[in-house]
Order: C-alpha cells, then structure tokens, then sequence
C-alpha cells in the first residue's frame, strides 16, 4: 500500500502533460487496484471519471468557483441563503487584517482545503496565515484530479463572516443528487477533534446507512437539521440539468447557508465500505 501511495504521488508531479483519460486510469489503478472501465463505468467512482471526461460545460467553472458561485446559487434560490464576502483578494499580502472583524473565514475559490478559521484575531498568526494561503493557491486542484470545471477559475481569496452554533461546531450538510433528484445526503462533523474527521450517510428519512467512504462514521447521535426538507429542495433546484451535483449547506440560528457545489466528491478516489455501495451509488447516476 504504502508503495501504491508513493508512486501515486510521483505520478501527480509527473503527470501533466499526460492525455486525461490516460492519467486517470492510471490514478484509479493506483487508488483501488484495479482497472478504470470507461467504456461502460458502473460503480460511483467510475461513473465521476467519466464525468470528468465527457460532461464538461461553460457553467460548470462558475458553480465551482467559491466567488462567482454565489451570484449563481442566488440567482436560483435567493440571495437569503447566501454569506456575503467581507472583501476578496487576488494576493495574501493585500489582506487588510484590519478591516475584518475579531471573527472570520478566509478561503481560496478554487481548491479544497485553502481555508483558515479565525475565531478571535488577536491570537491569529497572520504571518502563518499568508503563508498558507500563498501555498493554497498555488495548488493546481485540475492538475491532481482532472476535475475540468477548477481547470479555469481565477485563484482568489475572500473573507466570510464566521457562523457557530450553540455547539460551536458547525456540522456540513452535504446532499447527493442524482440527475436532479436528492437521493442521500451526509453530514461532515469533528473537523476540530483529535480523532479525525467523521462522515456520515443518512437516507431521505433520515435513517443512519450501513457504510462509510473513506472516513468513518460518526458513534454520536447527529440530529436531522430543522430546514431539512427546505434543503432538500434548495438542492434539487440547484442541481437540474446536471448527472450528479453535490449541493453543501450549513444550518446556524434555525437558518440555512450555501456552502458550495461539488461535482466530484473525494475526486472520485474514495473506496466505499462495504464496497458494494460503490455500485449502488454509481446506479443512480443516468449517463445516456
């Protein structure tokens, strides 16, 4: 494993120049030890590289991009659900630290992962903090993975407004919809904890299902959210016209907030467990 996982990462630096659907059969093999059927993908994680290949339109690199997202996301379902940006920057060093308030978020708009809570900025490290950034936009997120709609986005940083809940920890509602259509939805929780973090699946109704991707699921009992139903509806509208979109909310004050739109979720490089859900989600995805 750890041999797969070493030239793994040597292909990614490596691999640019390679033609896409070579470079992810290759990255699928690495990942699951087996071949990627492109011809006639069944599982979920096939049927997301497929996607990356032959679903690919101008809108896409809109909904992808944390910035121009908004506007989209607001165009559909209302501005109400949208957290407005504070300010946004094309460099770390022209952040005015200033002029944000003691509570904050900075992200970059086109990777996962560029992001830096500050919940008090007298003790926040602004000399880290840039250097993160820095780093996060210089991550090629198309170069890694092939997702197409990142290839394009102008790299930028903006700053949000930090929402809590009485828990102080913000649960992620991630909904999964297939061809317009909400199927499952789970939760991202214990982001913060020493034990890693957790992902768990439910059903419409709300029912705990028997596998995980990847992480584990969490042993706690996770609530439904009060605005369920309403973000079930939220995300269907955002998702008509597309095969799969994953449609993230945030639920703080009985209110609900976008998050963001994902169209590959883990890049299409997660294992499911047992792996027999790998085919059942790949089902629900209609490519012709």
């Amino acid at each position: 494993m750890k041999l797969f996982n070493l030239l793994d990462a040597a292909f990614i630096r490596l691999g640019f120049f390679i033609p896409d659907a070579i470079y992810l059969r290759v990255r699928y093999y690495f990942k699951f030890k087996k071949r990627l059927n492109l011809k006639h993908p069944i599982t979920f994680n096939e049927k997301l590289q497929w996607l990356k290949l032959h679903d690919r339109k101008r809108e896409y690199t809109i909904m992808a991009d944390k910035v121009k997202s908004k506007n989209w996301v607001a165009n559909i379902i209302g501005k109400e659900y949208i957290l407005p940006n504070l300010n946004e920057w094309e460099k770390p060093e022209d952040i005015d630290f200033d002029s944000l308030p003691d509570k904050f978020v900075l992200k970059t708009n086109h990777d996962s992962g560029g992001l830096i809570i500050c919940q008090n900025k007298n003790e926040l490290d602004q000399s880290n903090a840039i250097r993160f950034l820095k780093r996060s936009l210089k991550r090629n997120f198309y170069k890694a993975g092939r997702e197409w709609p990142y290839k394009d986005i102008p790299r930028r940083i903006l700053a949000e407004p930090f929402i809590s809940t009485i828990s102080n920890e913000l649960t992620d509602y991630k909904f999964m919809c297939f061809n317009g259509v909400f199927k499952y939805c789970y939760t991202c929780t214990d982001r913060n904890n020493n034990n890693g973090l957790k992902l768990t699946f439910f059903d419409r109704e709300w029912n705990k299902l028997p596998f995980t991707r990847h992480y584990p699921s969490s042993d706690e009992v996770i609530l439904k959210p009060k605005n369920f139903e309403k973000m079930i509806e939220l995300a269907e509208k955002l998702s008509r016209g597309t095969k799969f979109l994953r449609v993230d909310f945030y639920e703080a004050d009985d209110r609900i907030f976008f998050g963001e739109l994902t169209f590959f979720p883990g890049c299409g490089f997660e294992e499911f467990s047992p792996e027999i859900w790998d085919t059942k989600l790949g089902e629900l995805i209609q490519l012709h």
